[in-house]
């Protein structure tokens, strides 16, 4: 029996939720049963090589911010000629996609969403502006697949048509993040900094709706109370060389009890080596590092944004977004419980992951769609 031939189209591969999640799929999906290739819009980033390891072939554009070209699309269309299945990440890959589609013999159209705010003061006037186009044209694919339940109902309001949206959550490769006895003291040696306090982790990109104003605050809220810790900040710009930042950690003398370890390869250790995973955002879909945080049974406090409440349950704290008060006392909260109520709502965290949020059963709801 020939293979189902699929063609992912992304924005771009460099760190990101959509970019993670593809390469996952792409890891954990039947091989005998699908030939896929994936389109990036631009460069490879940190992803294109990854893919093209796992044996997928990788076609980059380069288009300058995903702006399309004569030459790129000419590109494109000529990499989708024998494609049963096109599926879509991203709006510029939705609407790119979509034009594809409809030049092309593939038989079934799958886009992909993942935004849960759509306030035009937090988005780019082109996102917005590419949003609405799709909302219109949503009618016309055959799935539009939501990261998040709040995602899903944002696009709703937005415009979306409702019959054809669906939710598939971001799965979790169970394996790569999990519980590490030894990980505050390899957190400890990696930050120089003595494991006999608390530490805080926070991992994300340098991003007005990952709201790093809140998490400094917050962090400036808890010294005040006279708590020692030390906050551990990682991802891409979160790094000494990001001077808004750093200038922001000054401003509330903060310099002391922060690190800045930028984009990293061990994550899981960070994750596994923390106290408490703080998420301060304002905006999100499906946020893969509170579930990858609660897979190495590390206790989250998450601001009630896409599905963070959702993710987390009652296995950790949810707080207001946008309110620095509400986040520190939810970081307190869990700080003043004991080290054996810590691990053991640590424990509850990862099993609500793996009875929910597997990447071998997100794969296959991913499968059954190209049925």
């Amino acid at each position: 029996m020939s293979k189902i031939k699929i063609t992912h189209i992304i924005t771009g591969l460099n760190m990101g939720g959509a970019e993670t999640m593809l390469y996952k799929l792409l890891k954990h999906m039947n091989k005998e049963k699908y030939d896929v290739n994936v389109i990036s819009m631009m460069d490879e980033g940190v992803y294109g090589k990854k893919i093209h390891d796992l044996g997928f072939e990788v076609i980059c554009l380069n288009m300058k911010q995903g702006v399309p070209n004569i030459k790129s699309f000419i590109k494109a269309k000529k990499s989708i000629e024998k494609t049963n299945i096109i599926q879509t990440w991203m709006y510029h890959a939705d609407l790119l996609g979509y034009v594809l589609f409809k030049l092309s013999r593939a038989e079934k159209l799958i886009w992909g969403i993942r935004r849960s705010n759509l306030d035009s003061k937090v988005n780019k006037k082109s996102t917005m502006i590419i949003a609405k186009i799709n909302s219109r044209l949503s009618k016309k694919v055959d799935k539009v697949v939501s990261c998040s339940l709040k995602a899903k109902g944002v696009h709703e309001e937005f415009g979306y048509f409702d019959e054809n949206l669906l939710v598939i959550p971001n799965g979790f490769e169970l394996g790569q993040f999990s519980r590490d006895k030894n990980a505050k003291i390899k957190l400890s040696k990696i930050i120089g900094v003595r494991n006999d306090i608390p530490y805080i982790a926070h991992v994300g990109r340098w991003n007005i709706l990952k709201d790093y104003n809140n998490l400094i605050e917050s962090l400036f809220k808890l010294k005040q109370r006279g708590i020692k810790f030390r906050a551990v900040l990682a991802g891409t710009n979160i790094a000494e060389s990001n001077q808004e930042l750093v200038g922001l950690i000054k401003q509330f003398d903060l310099t002391n009890y922060i690190s800045l370890l930028g984009r990293r390869n061990d994550i899981p250790t960070i994750m596994a080596g923390a106290d408490v995973f703080v998420s301060s955002s304002l905006g999100e879909g499906f946020p893969n590092v509170v579930g990858e945080a609660m897979a190495c049974e590390t206790p989250c406090v998450v601001t009630d944004v896409g599905d963070s409440a959702y993710i987390v349950g009652d296995t950790g704290r949810v707080v207001p977004r946008k309110d620095s008060d509400a986040l520190s006392k939810g970081i307190i909260d869990l700080l003043n419980l004991s080290e054996i109520e810590r691990k053991q709502l640590g424990s509850f965290a990862r099993k609500r992951i793996v009875e929910n949020f597997d990447i071998y059963k997100v794969t296959k709801q991913f499968e059954e769609l190209y049925q």
